[in-house]
């Protein structure tokens, strides 16, 4: 009797436990994903090493005084390794910038050899026109060492342009055409061809492209320009009214030309603050596309809520780095992003060697 009691105990037990691991819940990444105070975050797939990195904004600096940019790598999205800063506006490393090193973006490109090289454009203070001008780094690795090209890229505000800085730079590659564009602008929206040398722009394609109209309510321009493809079409996502704003979001609008002209979509919002979660801010965000998928991530940052305006002590420079899911309806319209705390789940392995 007493061993049958013992063996339906057993048997109870190796239930339960069955059951239980069925309910447990899947391991995400939690928001923010990366430690301390990050913004303006550019994600990147590399198909040399098949690793996630994130580049971005240090934050936390008053002022946004921060002057120097780190990387941190994934293997699936939720884990994130910090792998040391890659690019110095304090040091020698860069000459002619000495601070406020903004809201980088990166391209991988596959050269001839089959060798790769990393093309990354950032935003600094240029000491010789004291004012904020765009500049670009170059290596063998997402990770570096970079090598600055010793000089701005961009260092005017376009010929159309009224008011705001040269920051918030994006850069994209064609997969139709196989040619890549440069965009930026501060108030204003500009985009311009980049040169097969990745490290200068082609003369007379440089255009205006800002969305017209609008509101803070829905999708007046203010920066962070983003561009990606899908579906034969252009897409165009930017971050709408101040930095330190709880409304501070992402709008968006298409087209069939790299640089325009865009139309403001029906619905243009894809990302707004969430008071109920106290999600505030959540916008400058970068896309991505698992290679292969129709997958995507939007990557993004938000106002710690400890340190939105009106308080004295930092709004508008504590911002932390977040990642959700983002999905398209039927007829290819953008679906609002809901912000959440709990991230994405691990990201399924890649075949590179595919892609």
């Amino acid at each position: 009797m007493k061993l049958k009691s013992l063996l339906f105990i057993a048997v109870a037990l190796l239930l339960s436990a069955g059951t239980n691991a069925k309910k447990a819940k899947p391991v995400t990444s939690g928001n923010p994903i990366l430690p301390e105070f990050h913004a303006d975050p550019e994600v990147l797939f590399s198909h040399q090493t098949g690793k996630f990195y994130i580049y971005s904004t240090t934050d936390g600096v008053r002022g946004w005084g921060g002057y120097y940019f780190t990387v941190f790598s994934s293997d699936d999205l939720t884990n994130w390794k910090h792998e040391g800063i890659m690019l110095d506006l304090g040091t020698s490393q860069v000459a002619w910038a000495n601070g406020n090193a903004w809201a980088p973006c990166i391209e991988e490109k596959r050269q001839a050899d089959g060798s790769y090289k990393y093309y990354f454009y950032y935003s600094g203070h240029d000491i010789a026109k004291d004012r904020k001008s765009i500049g670009v780094a170059v290596a063998n690795s997402p990770t570096g060492p970079f090598v600055d090209l010793g000089r701005p890229l961009v260092d005017e505000r376009p010929e159309g342009a009224h008011g705001g800085q040269q920051i918030d730079v994006d850069v994209f590659t064609d997969p139709v055409s196989g040619k890549s564009y440069l965009y930026w602008g501060n108030g204003y929206m500009a985009g311009a061809e980049l040169n097969d040398d990745m490290v200068s722009l082609k003369p007379g394609t440089t255009t205006v492209m800002t969305p017209r109209g609008g509101s803070l309510r829905d999708y007046q321009f203010r920066e962070g320009p983003y561009v990606f493809y899908r579906g034969g079409k252009y897409y165009f996502l930017w971050s709408v009214d101040d930095t330190g704003s709880p409304n501070y979001h992402v709008a968006y609008g298409t087209s069939t030309s790299p640089l325009g002209p865009i139309e403001v979509a029906r619905d243009p919002i894809v990302l707004i603050q969430d008071p109920k979660q106290e999600i505030y801010g959540p916008a400058h965000n970068s896309v991505l596309k698992i290679p292969g998928r129709d997958e995507w991530y939007i990557v993004y940052h938000r106002i710690n809520k400890d340190y939105l305006y009106p308080t004295p002590n930092g709004p508008g420079f504590h911002r932390q780095v977040c990642i959700d899911r983002m999905e398209f309806n039927a007829d290819g319209t953008i679906r609002r992003v809901q912000p959440t705390h709990k991230g994405v789940a691990p990201v399924k392995k890649i075949n590179r060697k595919k892609y």
